[in-house]
């Protein structure tokens, strides 16, 4: 199966679509930015629901950032691959030092994006996160961990693409899966999408602000 999207509202509203059933049980969207925070907008004026910012960080080995080999979110919540630990020769100990500057970064962003505002309130409601596409679903993994401990009645994650490695991972992290297509040979998110220019800052605090003007 093939499936591509022009851009991220594009596939958020296409993954609205499939989450209609849950606008009569009180959910909330987290959109993990900054990529997630563009589908979550959309799927959240669908909804007609409260969104909220969340932030999880890939964890680089040294030297090479760009290969995870772990991630960390709010709340001291941290996951690691022990596989690749070990072919780099890391220990848990080094691991959780190189996850402190992205503890560090987690923190500037959500001061930033909250302006000192406090996140909104998730226990007993069902919370919905969003991202753009999974690879290896580690930074998701950790979002959803920190997300359940804030004991909402009922945890979805929803995606447009993913491996299927990362959907029978993940799949056990939440009480609901949700994934348009799992496309095989599978490379890289931004191969699904015909625009995947990255999102900064203020396109976050722009789509915060117009979807609380949206819900007044």
């Amino acid at each position: 199966m093939s499936i591509r999207f022009s851009n991220r509202g594009d596939a958020g509203r296409q993954l609205a679509s499939a989450l209609t059933h849950l606008r009569q049980r009180n959910p909330i969207v987290l959109g993990l930015v900054r990529g997630g925070l563009v589908l979550a907008a959309e799927i959240a004026r669908e909804l007609r629901c409260e969104m909220d910012v969340l932030v999880a960080r890939k964890v680089g080995a040294p030297h090479h950032p760009e290969f995870g080999i772990g991630a960390v979110a709010p709340g001291g919540i941290s996951v690691h691959n022990q596989q690749a630990l070990h072919r780099l020769h890391l220990t848990r100990a080094e691991f959780e030092m190189l996850a402190q500057a992205e503890f560090r970064e987690i923190e500037r962003r959500l001061n930033a994006y909250r302006d000192a505002g406090q996140p909104l309130n998730v226990k007993g409601r069902t919370a919905i996160i969003v991202d753009d596409g999974l690879a290896t679903g580690v930074t998701a993994k950790a979002a959803c961990r920190y997300v359940r401990s804030l004991e909402p009645s009922h945890l979805v994650l929803a995606v447009p693409v993913c491996t299927r490695e990362s959907q029978a991972d993940l799949e056990q992290e939440v009480d609901e899966f949700v994934c348009l297509a799992q496309p095989e040979p599978f490379y890289s998110v931004g191969q699904w999408y015909d625009d995947f220019t990255q999102v900064e800052d203020q396109e976050v605090l722009d789509l915060l602000r117009l979807h609380k003007g949206y819900l007044a």
